[in-house]
């Protein structure tokens, strides 16, 4: 115990903010999942989402629409709103949305639309899928309610036969229950998925493309003084030092990043009881951000996963799922299985992007890149 005392009195540790001092106004305001009150710059998204919904509040099928953006772009938030915004005008239309990098099976998606519409999970066990099924899509049809579900990060389907089941399930329910109203909204970074439904699946899915662009500069430097002023109180960070966060932020391409470095400036400065941001701490954030998390990445990645990573940072040539997978079982011997695993892992970590491009030999062909400097993934992995 006195060892403890000791090392907090070396670090002058009463000097940092006593309890009830805070710069920050609203933590919550820099999480990941966290709504704005404001949300800006994306009226004409939220007005094609809008329309796409209108036949359903009029008896009709829901148009289903394909949501696309590069990642932080707003395209989760924005059917996150427009979803809560029709909840609380009608009772017509049942919005669910569901993380598929979170529930790739079956079951599990349809246990997130259960939940939705029942308020709990049905059984992880003992109860067949046939069952969860029938009883959501018969209170739908009992109840004349239509069915919208938001698949957000629907590539993750992709790769256990996932997509097409799930899209045949929620699209040609009215086969089964006459009159049932049901539409689906991808979320996704890309449209290559599509390459990946059967033919009778897209004759039916006929989406529409609801595009999100990149936000400019100014979008994102509005969009962090919004975050700034709900966040914090007044005056603890200067203007400059917003605006090179917003920099900081346009080179990553990742809203995410700019919203985040401010939590983390202000949580510098508190541990440095200051009662304002200043420029050391926006250094110190950015100069251990990018290396301290991807060595905490790297750490926890098995040695499978490990080896995967190197070999595509050491052989840029190596930019085709098919090479790449008979390269990686030359050196390994592991299992296309074990390779597939692998790639879903490395991306799910945003560590590699991937892009589907076609048929390939054994699936879906994908290009593959790595997200980081190939050197410091080296260093990080030895």
């Amino acid at each position: 115990m006195s060892f403890y005392i000791n090392t907090i009195d070396n670090m002058g540790f009463e000097d940092i903010l006593m309890d009830g001092e805070t710069i920050f106004n609203n933590m919550e305001a820099f999480n990941p999942d966290y709504i704005p009150p404001n949300y800006n710059f994306r009226d004409k998204q939220m007005e094609a989402l809008a329309i796409s919904l209108r036949p359903a509040l009029r008896n009709g099928r829901p148009i289903n629409s394909i949501i696309v953006g590069q990642c932080a772009t707003g395209k989760t938030t924005a059917v996150k709103i427009i979803f809560e915004k029709l909840e609380h005008s009608s009772n017509k239309l049942v919005c669910a949305y569901v993380n598929c990098q979170m529930h790739t099976t079956r079951f599990g998606i349809f246990s997130q639309i259960h939940k939705k519409i029942f308020g709990y999970a049905p059984p992880e066990t003992g109860v067949p899928f046939s069952k969860v099924y029938e009883k959501i899509m018969k209170h739908l049809s009992d109840n004349n309610q239509g069915l919208i579900v938001a698949l957000d990060e629907v590539n993750y389907l992709l790769q256990n036969q996932t997509l097409n089941k799930v899209f045949y399930d929620i699209l040609r329910a009215n086969e089964e229950f006459e009159g049932l109203r049901t539409g689906i909204f991808p979320i996704i970074s890309d449209i290559e998925f599509r390459l990946a439904l059967d033919m009778n699946v897209n004759s039916v899915f006929s989406p529409q493309e609801i595009i999100f662009p990149p936000y400019s500069r100014g979008e994102i430097l509005d969009i962090l003084k919004d975050r700034v002023k709900e966040g914090f109180y007044p005056n603890v960070i200067s203007n400059d030092i917003i605006e090179e966060i917003t920099d900081y932020t346009l080179n990553s391409e990742d809203l995410r990043l700019g919203i985040n470095l401010l939590r983390i400036v202000g949580n510098n400065a508190e541990a440095d009881a200051a009662k304002v941001i200043e420029q050391k701490h926006l250094d110190e954030a950015i100069a251990s951000n990018a290396s301290i998390n991807l060595s905490k990445i790297i750490k926890n990645l098995n040695n499978r996963e490990k080896q995967l990573l190197q070999l595509i940072a050491e052989n840029p040539d190596f930019n085709k799922s098919g090479e790449l997978s008979k390269e990686f079982k030359k050196k390994t011997n592991a299992s296309y299985s074990t390779f597939i695993r692998a790639i879903e892992k490395l991306e799910a970590l945003r560590l590699i992007d991937t892009k589907y491009t076609g048929k390939g030999v054994r699936g879906n062909s994908r290009d593959i890149n790595l997200k980081f400097n190939p050197n410091e993934v080296c260093r990080c992995i030895l």
